[in-house]
């Protein structure tokens, strides 16, 4: 089976292109209609330092066009969702969006059907660094494949690769592949450049100057769906991965 279409479900903007800017990339090369789906316009991250927005109501709506320009950069579309993203709270506690769960999983159900995807690429049940938000994505795409369109493939991105430290990793969850994504890091380069809101942020991560030191040159996914009792997955998205030079860590 040749892989066609393809949906990315993350929480905010920016984490299209941080956790998974490789592998989008390398979905539109080999001609895989690809589509991300942010829940939120990420009205409660950073706005710049200096700061590029004063007046935080607008945040939303500048991340929004920065979303909407890495989608580009990478060669996917993008769809924004309503939910609304709370300002991270005293002494840096993250949040997740409020969302009525059910409706939340079919929504991203419904989404999965009209872009008859057969490949969703989502965040880990550890939400990276534990960002609940990232988790209750998580949940609510791995509801929707279960339940309500169980033919699709789902991948989560950032999986633990042992021989490399990153905190992004689901440190519970091992990937079943990694991919070094420098073939396509100049469209993941020009996707971060797009997010210019978060460019202390990437660089402070990483503890680099500028966006480009701070690129992550690994990728990595683990099939959630359906379930591997043993062994590598074996589907058109791991084929492709393997053709790309991917390994299993």
């Amino acid at each position: 089976m040749k892989l066609k279409s393809a949906i990315g479900f993350f929480a905010h903007p920016d984490d299209e292109t941080i956790l998974a800017g490789g592998l989008i990339a390398l979905l539109g090369q080999q001609g895989v209609k690809t589509h991300i789906v942010c829940a939120t316009r990420g009205e409660g991250g950073e706005v710049g330092q200096p700061p590029l927005v004063h007046d935080r109501r607008d945040l939303g709506a500048v991340r929004e066009a920065e979303l909407r320009c890495a989608a580009y950069a990478l060669g996917a579309s993008v769809e924004v969702l309503s939910y609304v993203d709370p300002q991270v709270g005293p002494d840096d506690v993250l949040q997740a969006f409020e969302a009525d769960f059910e409706a939340l999983a079919r929504q991203f159900a419904a989404i999965i059907q009209r872009e008859e995807a057969q490949l969703v690429l989502t965040h880990g049940a550890d939400g990276e660094y534990g960002h609940p938000a990232h988790q209750l994505v998580h949940q609510a795409v791995m509801a929707a494949a279960q339940h309500l369109a169980p033919q699709v493939l789902v991948y989560s991105v950032a999986a633990f690769v042992p021989t490399i430290e990153d905190r992004l990793w689901n440190q519970n969850e091992m990937a079943h592949y990694a991919l070094d994504i420098r073939p396509w890091a100049a469209q993941k380069v020009a996707a971060m450049e797009c997010h210019r809101t978060q460019h202390a942020l990437f660089t402070r991560r990483k503890k680099q100057k500028s966006v480009r030191d701070a690129l992550r040159t690994v990728e990595s996914v683990r099939r959630q769906w359906p379930p591997v009792p043993e062994g590598l997955p074996e589907d058109a998205f791991a084929e492709l991965l393997k053709q790309a030079g991917a390994w299993s860590p």
